[in-house]
């Protein structure tokens, strides 16, 4: 790779998204380009921060009249840059916590919908047992209880084709002719012994002092942004005096032209 072909690749995202737009500029693992700039230790040449300088120049350059919206997601919140969280960028976090027992057994259901599970297997149960668990964590019981239960039917198999060809063997060739009927699925079924043996492996991916974690950041980040909480207006009904404020931007009437910096 060339040197500064990274930022020539960051324009050319946001290029597309302008042309776009209207449309939604989505950074999954955020803290993996946007780490906090002067720690870039093995860095080639610092890279990384030219990337993550580039990203904040292409959002300043973003205003309200190019309607792309920008979101990222990690769970690294600690790492991102404090410049990519200042207003006019990235400022509104959100924190999504942990599912609820309403929503584990939304995710069990939707993690199921298209396996056979039997009849007597209580999802409620399961869901209302699994607190604390992500929804990788819930979706990785699903596909281990199937694929016991596909390792079973596949046992259960084998065992059935030896002890025919056994049962061939010992009879003859008049006993090949009666074998054409359809067999039926040894396992056709995930039951609750397959689900109970899943629940043996399982095991949560966000631990405690995780959550305590996000939920300490989110707070502090929500206090030092709280400095006009207690702004109040005064109640004076006089007039202040000199002319009235423009409402909104009117002020700034003047400033029809397109700003961006690439437009």
């Amino acid at each position: 790779m060339w040197f500064g072909e990274s930022e020539a690749n960051v324009r050319d995202v946001f290029d597309k998204a302008r042309a776009a737009a209207p449309c939604v500029m989505f950074f999954d693992e955020l803290d993996s380009i946007a780490k906090a700039r002067g720690g870039s230790s093995g860095d080639a040449g610092g890279a990384g921060d030219r990337v993550l300088n580039q990203i904040l120049t292409e959002m300043d350059g973003m205003n309200v009249k190019k309607n792309v919206f920008i979101i990222g997601a990690t769970n690294r919140p600690d790492q991102i840059d404090p410049a990519l969280l200042r207003p006019g960028r990235l400022d509104q976090l959100i924190y999504i916590p942990l599912p609820d027992e309403p929503s584990r057994l939304s995710i069990l259901k939707a993690a199921l919908r298209k396996s056979p599970v039997a009849q007597d297997v209580d999802l409620g149960f399961l869901a209302k047992n699994t607190h604390g668990f992500s929804g990788a964590d819930l979706t990785e019981i699903c596909q281990r209880a199937a694929k016991l239960a596909i390792r079973e039917s596949i046992e259960a198999d084998i065992r059935r084709q030896r002890e025919k060809k056994e049962k061939e063997e010992a009879a003859g060739e008049d006993a090949k002719m009666e074998e054409d009927e359809e067999e039926e699925d040894p396992v056709p079924v995930i039951t609750r012994e397959h689900f109970e043996e899943a629940m043996k492996f399982a095991r949560r991916s966000v631990s405690d002092a995780d959550i305590r974690r996000y939920e300490m950041f989110a707070q502090n980040l929500q206090q030092s942004r709280s400095f006009g909480s207690n702004f109040k207006f005064p109640e004076s009904s006089g007039s202040t005096g000199g002319a009235p404020a423009p409402a909104g931007n009117a002020g700034f009437a003047e400033d029809t032209q397109d700003d961006d910096l690439y437009a």
